[in-house]
């Protein structure tokens, strides 16, 4: 398995893992509503009773007393309706602000609005229960305490805000990781691009002092060689710009791309045919030694979906309307599973025991980050092939702009050649 699969495994247990934590508190807490909501129940139907029986005791003292603690004992709201719906008195545990019980001698005024919003919502939570007071039918209609509606909302706001720590925290560590492996990667590779100096300088030495001896100025394999070192050379450009802040050029995209073609099928099977066709006069804002990396990781990959004898074609497009350059890079490889087309980009995913899975990552960043322009998985077939789309700017209308710093990148700024 590789390390980005071994990642996403990790993330998706996780994931599974806080989502059975917050069901498990969810189920919890609603247990606890569940229980309080009886002993409320319980509380209201014993206030129904202690009202219905005090109206009917009136020499027994001790009675009415405890009649009356438990009437006052009661947390629950409650409104007294006739049997018709209308209000006709009003009780425990509502706005003393608004009501004055139908006392026309109280200084608090009536609110008939705020009685009626209240009925709804009681008519919406619980049945009412008929209660005989003195001689009289009604309806008790009651609500869940301010305690109650609190303990039914708790849990799911204490996952928010747990959620929205958890999302802050990962972000921020995030960030400090992405910015210590930037340190890092960046060290890496001007400390690579240093150390390769030495040794191409004494290649181009050794070569020279070859063709000088062997009068070998015209052989072919003394020409490879120096290839060879050039594109050292370009190697270690490559790692030196990490970074640094490249600058991009106007250049012909075809004599771009066939330049290095030309490089690299020499290195790569009989087998697998190289074609370059579309517009040759298309132009656009390059660097060419990162640009020539990202030409070089499809290529590479898709010489390695081919398993016997294929056929890798480049087609470049311009679209006048959106002013853009297309590079369509289509092989006939294996192809890609259409659920891997995004993945495919991720730093450490990777389809071969020996791969270190950042070629494509590290193409998307080049294209996007420095040339401001997309890559992406246009079509593939499993056995048949695949195409990436590659989208630049055309270099007519392209303006020079400031992009933010990458991991392992630096921040490039554009200037028009």
């Amino acid at each position: 398995m590789n390390p980005y699969e071994k990642k996403r495994r990790w993330k998706l247990f996780l994931l599974v893992f806080a989502i059975v934590i917050g069901a498990a508190s969810v189920i919890y807490s609603d247990f606890f509503v569940k229980k309080m909501e009886q002993e409320e129940r319980i509380q209201f139907e014993l206030w129904v009773k202690g009202t219905e029986k005090s109206s009917q005791v009136f020499d027994d003292a001790l009675y009415a007393d405890v009649l009356n603690m438990i009437i006052s004992s009661s947390k629950v709201p409650v409104i007294l309706t006739d049997t018709t719906g209308t209000i006709i008195q009003t009780y425990l545990r509502l706005d003393s602000t608004k009501t004055n019980y139908m006392d026309a001698s109280a200084t608090a005024t009536y609110d008939p609005a705020y009685f009626q919003r209240e009925l709804r919502r009681m008519k919406e939570q619980h049945d009412p229960m008929p209660i005989n007071y003195m001689g009289t039918k009604m309806l008790v209609f009651y609500k869940d305490s301010f305690i109650l509606t609190q303990l039914r909302y708790f849990p799911y706001i204490q996952l928010g805000v747990i959620g929205l720590f958890l999302i802050t925290a990962y972000v921020a560590f995030s960030s400090a990781r992405k910015s210590e492996q930037d340190q890092v990667w960046v060290g890496m590779a001007k400390e690579t691009a240093h150390q390769l100096g030495t040794p191409i300088s004494s290649l181009m030495a050794w070569v020279e002092l070859m063709k000088s001896r062997f009068d070998a100025e015209d052989d072919p394999l003394i020409a490879e060689m120096e290839n060879d070192i050039k594109r050292l050379e370009v190697v270690t450009d490559r790692f030196s710009k990490i970074g640094s802040k490249p600058v991009l050029e106007d250049h012909v995209v075809y004599l771009v791309i066939s330049n290095f073609i030309d490089y690299f099928k020499l290195r790569t099977s009989d087998k697998i045919k190289f074609t370059i066709t579309g517009d040759e006069q298309v132009r656009a804002l390059l660097n060419v030694p990162l640009f020539d990396w990202v030409i070089e990781n499809l290529l590479k990959n898709a010489a390695n979906a081919i398993s016997n004898e294929g056929s890798i074609t480049v087609n470049i497009i311009e679209n006048l309307a959106k002013e853009e350059v297309f590079i369509d890079v289509s092989d006939t490889g294996k192809g890609i599973q259409r659920s891997k087309f995004d993945a495919v980009f991720q730093p450490g995913y990777t389809t071969r025991k020996r791969g270190w899975g950042l070629g494509l990552s590290l193409t998307r960043r080049i294209i996007e980050n420095y040339h401001s322009g997309e890559i992406f998985v246009k079509e593939s077939e499993i056995g048949k092939g695949t195409t990436f789309r590659i989208i630049l700017k055309s270099s007519i209308t392209y303006e020079p702009t400031t992009t933010s710093r990458i991991p392992g990148m630096g921040s490039a700024i554009h200037q028009p050649g």
